[in-house]
């Protein structure tokens, strides 16, 4: 039976769908790639850096369990795993070994990982108005910032 089916869709996106799904594939690339390029020509740093940093920046104490920063991260923990092992080597995270727990660490924010951070984030803000908030008014962003959760 599979192979009777090869070459058809059990049920094909309507275009409604179509448009939706694949216009939110095609922006969010554009913009990824955009912002991506900028932050390495500005500050030496890819996307994924830029968000590790950000989200290690906004905690208290600026440091997280590293399962805690792959949960909320867009990457898998392998990939956050490898990330921040290359930013210790630059210099921009520390580990720590958690207290409570000696089998946990923690992924902390460098006086240097604050300041690449810092440096950044001010363009970085600039860019996604310029790119996509400032494309959109404020009853459309409102309504996105109502969808995305179901989403998630």
């Amino acid at each position: 039976m599979a192979a009777s089916r090869r070459g058809r869709l059990a049920r094909p996106f309507s275009s409604v769908e179509s448009a939706a799904w694949g216009g939110f594939l095609a922006a969010y690339a554009r913009l990824d790639r955009a912002i991506d390029a900028d932050l390495m020509a500005h500050d030496g740093i890819r996307h994924p850096e830029f968000e590790v940093l950000l989200r290690l920046w906004r905690e208290p104490g600026q440091r997280l369990r590293l399962q805690d920063l792959a949960a909320r991260s867009l990457l898998t923990r392998s990939g956050v795993s490898r990330l921040v092992e290359r930013l210790v080597r630059e210099g921009l995270l520390t580990r720590e070994v958690a207290a409570e727990d000696k089998r946990g660490s923690y992924v902390v924010l460098t006086t240097r990982g604050r300041a690449v951070f810092e440096a950044a984030a001010d363009r970085h803000m600039a860019m996604v108005r310029e790119l996509f908030l400032g494309r959109l008014s404020e009853a459309e962003l409102t309504q996105l910032g109502a969808l995305w959760p179901r989403l998630g």
